[in-house]
C-alpha cells in the first residue's frame, strides 16, 4: 500500500524526470527536441523551430540521438562547442532552425539582428552577446545571452529580428517553472 502514492507519483512525472537519457525511447528523445518546454514552434509562416540549446535535457537528448545513430547525426560546430563549454555559468544560447540562407550575410541586417535580438526578464531587457550564424551545413542559428534568469523569475520573453525571412520580427516566451530538470534551472 505504501507504495501506490509512490508509483503514482512516478507516473505523473514527466519522462525526464522519471528516467535517464539513456533509457528514453526514440519517441521521447524526438518529443524532448520538438515538443518539450524547452522548445517552442513559433510563428507566422513560416514557423521557426527554436530552442534553449544549452540546456541540459536538450543537450542529453541530442547526444542520446548521436549516439544511437552511430554519429549520422552531426557534431556540433567545433567553435560553438568551445564557445559553450568555456562560456557555460555565463551565458546561454538560443538556437533558431532557419529555413533559408538566402538574404543572410548582410552587414546592415547582421547589426539589425544584433541590435533587435532582446531577451526580457521581469523588466530588465538584455541583448545578445554574440550569435553563431547559420550555414549551409549547419542551418541554425544561435544567439547567445548572458545567463541572468533565476528560479524565482516567472517568465522569459525572447523579441527576436531574424533576417532573410518574410516576417523577420518574432515574439516566444518561456515559463521559468517549466524549465526545471531535477529541480535546477535548466537553460
Amino acid at each position: 500500500m505504501r507504495s501506490l502514492p509512490v508509483l503514482l507519483f512516478l507516473l505523473a512525472q514527466p519522462f525526464w524526470e522519471a528516467k535517464p537519457p539513456e533509457k528514453w525511447s526514440e519517441a521521447e528523445i524526438d518529443a524532448m527536441r520538438h515538443s518539450s518546454p524547452w522548445v517552442q514552434t513559433v510563428g507566422p509562416a513560416p514557423n521557426l523551430l527554436v530552442w534553449l540549446a544549452t540546456a541540459e535535457p536538450v543537450e542529453e537528448a541530442e547526444a542520446e540521438a548521436r549516439l544511437r545513430t552511430r554519429h549520422t547525426e552531426k557534431e556540433p560546430d567545433p567553435d560553438y562547442a568551445a564557445y559553450v563549454t568555456g562560456n557555460r555559468e555565463s551565458s546561454f544560447v538560443l538556437a533558431i532552425a532557419y529555413p533559408t540562407l538566402k538574404d543572410l550575410g548582410r552587414a546592415e541586417e547582421d547589426r539589425r539582428m544584433e541590435q533587435e535580438c532582446q531577451m526580457i526578464v521581469g523588466r530588465r531587457t538584455y541583448s545578445i552577446i554574440g550569435h553563431f550564424p547559420p550555414t549551409p551545413s549547419d542551418p541554425v542559428l544561435r544567439l547567445v545571452f548572458p545567463r541572468v534568469v533565476k528560479p524565482a523569475d516567472k517568465t522569459i520573453t525572447f523579441r527576436l529580428y531574424l533576417a532573410g525571412l518574410n516576417f523577420p520580427e518574432r515574439e516566444l516566451e518561456f515559463r521559468v517553472k517549466d524549465l526545471l530538470y531535477h529541480g535546477k534551472l535548466a537553460m
